[in-house]
Order: structure tokens, then sequence, then C-alpha cells
């Protein structure tokens, strides 16, 4: 039974999984859901040292190799599912130790900035998103956040989900989001543009049609990427899971389905 750890996006958690981990499972695919540090059940971390890359990484490698976690049906090493932040982190993992992982899925995430001056300048945008998170707390930080035009498609979903989604991001704690900003912003984090090439394994990359930002950053991933494939996602923006669960479970159960099979 091919396994699957999952790691959620910014403002996230764990349960933000809950609807496609079920149909996952339904499929015939383990998983386990990891609150990345300062969200979900670890809301209230302020602790620099948990915001670091090399931290982050080493709690990916225990979760994924922690015994207790998994039902024991499984044969090979988990894949990597990552949303968002959750795909850069899941990325720089899978660079380092892609031989851990039976295969990576990343859902509207890219290898970073390319220049310093592009990650300077991303630095100082979170930098003074943090300040703002300290100073007006989470209700003002969950209204500007929702108004970005990266989420504008969530506005068509239905009124039942989009309330889930709010009351999710209103249970973050803002000193935590600051302290993930300035520790894992993509500004804080080194490109791989040059290093996708090294990744071993297979890595999917899906996208919703309606981000053309990551439609882009996908096409330009894919064929820097030793096997990888790219599945551009209907009707849905950048948070494909949420907003095309149905389509996003069946393209990622196929795309296991077709490498397990092949490494048997």
């Amino acid at each position: 039974m091919p396994r699957a750890l999952l790691l959620h996006g910014f403002t996230g958690s764990a349960a933000s999984w809950a609807e496609v981990a079920h149909r996952l499972e339904g499929d015939g695919v383990e998983t386990h859901a990891v609150e990345l540090p300062g969200h979900g059940r670890r809301a209230g971390e302020h602790d620099p040292a948990c915001f670091t890359l090399p931290s982050v990484l080493r709690e990916i490698d225990d979760a994924l190799g922690d015994a207790s976690r998994w039902s024991g049906r499984g044969g090979g090493p988990p894949w990597l599912i990552g949303y968002s932040m959750g795909g850069r982190l899941a990325l720089h993992y899978a660079v380092e130790h892609s031989d851990r992982i039976a295969g990576l899925v990343i859902e509207s995430a890219s290898p970073g900035l390319e220049t310093p001056s592009e990650r300077a300048a991303r630095r100082e945008a979170d930098e003074a998103l943090a300040r703002a998170l300290e100073s007006d707390g989470i209700e003002s930080f969950v209204e500007r956040w929702e108004r970005l035009p990266l989420f504008e498609s969530q506005r068509w979903l239905p009124e039942e989900r989009r309330r889930r989604i709010r009351e999710g991001r209103l249970a973050n704690d803002p000193l935590s989001l600051a302290s993930s900003l300035r520790g894992l912003g993509t500004g804080r984090l080194p490109s791989l543009w040059g290093r996708l090439s090294t990744m071993a394994g297979h890595t999917l990359i899906v996208v919703g049609a309606l981000d053309r930002k990551f439609v882009e950053i996908g096409r330009r991933m894919e064929p820097e990427l030793g096997a990888g494939s790219l599945a551009v996602v209907a009707d849905a923006g950048h948070h494909v899971h949420l907003e095309a669960p149905e389509a996003w479970c069946r393209r990622i159960v196929r795309h296991i389905a077709d490498h397990e099979t092949e490494g048997r």
C-alpha cells in the first residue's frame, strides 16, 4: 500500500488536508499530514530555531521514517506531497534526500527566487507583513490575505467551504505566522533552480489553470526535472486540492499508481 506524507501551506494545518486525505485513503493511499512550525496544533511556537530550513528538513525526515505513523502495510518509502509553502519545503527535502522518498508531488510551489536582489526584496515584503501581523492581529491579516489576487478563484467556492477556510486561517497565532514568514519565507530560502536536475525519482507538478503565475512556473520546471510531469487542473486556482479535490485526487492517485507499478 503506497504511503504519502502531506505538508500544508502558509496559514494552513494538517486539517487542511482532511477532505483529500480521506479520498486518497479510499483509493488505497495511506496518508499522514504533519503540522509545520507555528501552524495548527503548533500555533503559539515563536522560537526562531524552529523556523529554519535545516530544522524543518529534519522534522520531515523524522516524520517519513517514523514507523509508528504508518500502518505497516507499505513496503517502500513514502511519497512526499506539499502545497505552496509545504511544496517549497518538500522540494528542498527532495533535492537533498530524494533516495528516501518514493517520489514527489508539489502543488502550486516554486523552486524559489533566482537572484539575491529578488530574495532581498521578498524578505523586506515579508518583514512588513510580519510586523503587520504583530501590530494588527490575525483578523486584519486574514482580511488582507483573502484579498490577494492569488486567491481570487476561491470567491466562487460554496459558502460553507469558504467559511471553513476562513475559520482555519483565523485559528492561527499571528506571532507564529510572523516567525514563519521571517524564517521560512520565499526570500529566506535559497533558490533551487540550478539543482532540479539532480533530483532522482518521479516528480508531479500540480497547478490550477486559473493560477497563471504558477502555470508558467510549472511549465518552466518540468523540463528541468530529471523525471517530472506537469498536471494543469481545469477550473482551479492556487489551492488546487481545496478548489478541485476530486480532480486533484484522481491525478495524484494515477501518478502514484503508475510509478508504484514501475518500481515493482
